[in-house]
């Protein structure tokens, strides 16, 4: 097997600037972000799962529902109705690898949609026994005087209400050796100053992570999160970051670099496998040698 060198393996800044309207569109990037479309090898760790992946259409969620469809689980993605081309995408990703895939658009900022998208989901998939909790807002804002009650309430039911009522619908569905897994942030840890509300629902996710465990291990039911730190993704090309930020995006950290989402995929796999049964209340990084944890 031939090393490859982490620091050298994905492109590295100055990237050009490329601002895009919210929620933005991978196939848009450039460079287009890796997800593991060519990379990811499967080897049955999930086969006969069931999985929910919110945010699935791209980034992280991207990189999940590809791993996750490859080591034999059915995969049900959950996106906002203009990530469509994202989404098409991901399901063909699905279905080429012999699984079953299940669209399901709309927003997660409406209490009754959370609940119909479980219902779905579990009508689609025959069941559910994973969650993944991924979908996230981020809007950079320089001051706390620029993010108005809208803003922050958005940003809040996308991250921390939309969870909430999810993980509340599923929990019926969910049997012994079920998992559940939020995305949380190297923000929970060191927030930036322009990410002010961001960083509270980050940071909020790790603490749901932990309490939420406890409260499910006598349950059967294993709880984790995954802590990513820069990542290359739609989220910081559509208001997530400044274009002045983006052209030096990553490039902080010690590999000198952003990450990829398939660079993650292999956490959330290792999250949801049968393998990890003694993992719960755990927050797994990947932030290139920065961050936390």
């Amino acid at each position: 097997m031939t090393l490859t060198d982490p620091t050298a393996k994905y492109p590295a800044p100055p990237f050009k600037k490329q601002p895009q309207p919210w929620p933005g569109l991978a196939r848009d990037m450039d460079p287009r972000p890796d997800h593991g479309e060519e990379s990811y090898r499967g080897s049955g760790r999930l086969a006969g799962r069931r999985a929910l992946i919110t945010g699935g259409d791209s980034g992280m969620g991207r990189a999940a529902a590809i791993a996750y469809a490859r080591e034999g689980a059915d995969v049900a993605i959950n996106y906002l109705p203009a990530e469509e081309p994202d989404a098409k995408e991901v399901i063909a990703l699905i279905e080429k690898a012999g699984r079953k895939g299940v669209a399901l658009p709309g927003d997660l900022r409406e209490e009754a949609f959370c609940n119909e998208l479980v219902a779905r989901a579990v009508d689609g998939l025959g069941g559910l026994d994973i969650v993944v909790c991924n979908a996230g807002r981020q809007q950079t804002r320089p001051s706390i005087l620029d993010i108005s009650s809208e803003d922050f309430d958005a940003t809040m039911k996308t991250n921390i209400y939309a969870p909430f009522w999810i993980i509340k619908a599923a929990l019926p569905h969910l049997k012994p050796g079920s998992v559940i897994i939020g995305t949380t942030s190297e923000q929970a840890y060191d927030p930036s100053p322009d990410l002010y509300d961001y960083a509270q629902t980050k940071a909020a996710t790790m603490n749901y992570v932990k309490s939420l465990a406890k409260q499910l291990a006598p349950k059967g039911i294993r709880v984790n999160g995954v802590a990513p730190g820069p990542i290359w993704t739609p989220l910081q090309v559509s208001g997530g970051a400044t274009m002045e930020k983006l052209e030096t995006f990553g490039g902080q950290t010690p590999m000198g670099r952003p990450g990829q989402p398939a660079e993650l995929a292999s956490i959330y796999v290792q999250l949801a496998g049968e393998d990890a049964s003694y993992a719960t209340g755990q927050v797994y990084g990947a932030a290139g040698g920065s961050g936390q944890p």
